[in-house]
């Protein structure tokens, strides 16, 4: 039994290994991917919004459910990053694969505040939700002012 637990890991850690890039067949799926899961963040983080922001009701529930798919789909879309999908259908600036670590930099802090907006919106203080949301929303846009164009 612990030889195939052992050996459960091993390949676990092997195929976590890979380069992100090996996830897709062509760049185009990489661009689609990435496309799809950031507009999934965003129509949940729109939501949000409009719930922080008094244009629909204030339901904590919704709330926490919405910013459990933000933090969720926050992950996602990085892989999706890899060297030869600059080009195509993309909003994604050269300066993504120029800037390397500042890139990478920005996602973590994306995923790092959607967590910390996912345990604000648990808690169903809606006034601790608007400090959380703005700050992610700050998050965001300073990663698209650097890195998303047209």
């Amino acid at each position: 039994m612990k030889n195939i637990a052992t050996l459960i890991l091993a390949v676990a850690a092997a195929v976590m290994a890979l380069p992100a890039a090996a996830q897709f067949a062509k760049p185009g799926d990489a661009i689609k991917y990435r496309c799809s899961s950031l507009s999934v963040l965003q129509t949940h983080f729109f939501r949000l919004a409009n719930r922080v922001n008094g244009l629909a009701p204030y339901d904590p529930k919704a709330a926490a459910d919405n910013a459990a798919i933000v933090l969720a789909m926050s992950k996602l879309p990085w892989p999706a990053f890899g060297p030869g999908t600059g080009e195509g259908d993309t909003r994604a600036r050269p300066s993504i694969w120029t800037q390397q670590a500042k890139f990478n930099d920005s996602a973590q802090k994306m995923v790092a505040q959607a967590a910390t907006l996912d345990a604000v919106a648990k808690t169903g203080d809606l006034d601790k939700l608007k400090v959380a949301f703005r700050a992610t929303a700050g998050t965001c846009q300073s990663c698209h002012d650097a890195f998303r164009g047209r």
